[in-house]
């Protein structure tokens, strides 16, 4: 009898350890390879033409004059990397490193673009990152990853905009916790500040927040063996990729940007980061806005606290 009920709680162990595997398989495959992972390049374009009509004569006029640019590197893994690049329309060190966020891609952040390039004549430099426009790659990093993407980016820009660079790193989403990661690290000088918009604390809160959201699980035992599984995949887990402890770090100026509606990457989570930051640091809620659409709901003033702000800085 004892034999057989050892086999039966074998059996059942397997069966559970089966589930559990799978689930992790299924939970990282829906999460950092979404099929939505913005490779659509036309379609983003168009997308980006119809929601923000006011850029399309800036993009018409880099268009005609071949101004908008194509580049490449090679991240230190082999992995080929694309940006967009603008120059501003004369010589000048003020530029703006813009990171894209979840399965968008370089194209989507051309309305950031046009707020550096056209509206304050900055330089601009827009990155694909991994797994999405023309960079390759096998998963999204959810900025974890990225940012050591973005600083070979930094990196590069005085070799397309020349050596006296003033530059500000601006990301919206994934992109923002992809900005809050890099600034935790030790930069040139020439970064001299930072604009994250609605980004998360770190990729376990977000995830934990999804998988009770979406699926009603609560974060034991599935977000942890997934988070085992990133790890032997792509060499980061969800605990360690996290923006709020890299802001804590930071000594560097961050302007917080949030929607007061945001319920995909919860209001909340600014304050939490905004508290962790060391000053100086600055913080605009934007009323009556959900995630990631306060540029969108209020381009005038959106554009004037990022001059402000700016300013201060990249004078």
């Amino acid at each position: 009898m004892k034999k057989r009920i050892a086999i039966v709680i074998g059996i059942v162990l397997l069966l559970l350890a089966g589930i559990l595997a799978g689930g992790s398989w299924y939970m990282v495959d829906y999460s950092l390879r979404p099929e939505n992972r913005g490779k659509d390049m036309e379609g983003s374009l168009t997308f980006m033409r119809e929601k923000y009509p006011q850029i399309n004569p800036w993009l018409d006029s880099l268009q005609e004059h071949k101004a908008l640019r194509d580049t490449f590197i090679t991240a230190s893994d082999g992995i080929r990397m694309h940006a967009f690049y603008v120059r501003a329309m004369r010589p000048t060190p003020h530029t703006a490193v813009i990171v894209h966020g979840y399965t968008d891609n370089a194209i989507r952040m051309f309305h950031i673009g046009y707020l550096y390039n056209h509206s304050l004549d900055y330089n601009i430099l827009l990155p694909d990152l991994r797994y999405t426009g023309l960079t390759e790659g096998d998963a999204i990093q959810m900025g974890w990853l990225d940012r050591k993407d973005v600083m070979q980016w930094i990196n590069v820009a005085p070799s397309l905009f020349g050596d006296s660079l003033q530059a500000v790193v601006h990301g919206i989403s994934m992109g923002a916790a992809t900005t809050m990661m890099v600034s935790g690290e030790t930069l040139p000088a020439y970064i001299r500040c930072f604009v994250e918009d609605c980004g998360y604390t770190s990729v376990w809160e977000q995830f934990k927040k999804e998988l009770k959201e979406q699926f009603g699980l609560p974060a034991f035992p599935l977000l942890y063996t997934a988070s085992w599984l990133c790890e032997w995949q792509n060499g980061w887990n969800f605990k360690e990729a996290s923006a709020i402890r890299q802001v804590a770090k930071c000594r560097k100026p961050m302007l917080f940007i949030h929607g007061d509606q945001d319920d995909f990457v919860p209001t909340y989570m600014v304050y939490q980061l905004y508290d962790a930051k060391p000053a100086p640091k600055e913080l605009w809620i934007a009323p009556g806005v959900d995630h990631a659409n306060s540029y969108f709901r209020y381009p005038e003033e959106y554009t004037a606290r990022i001059k402000s702000f700016t300013g201060k800085y990249i004078p």
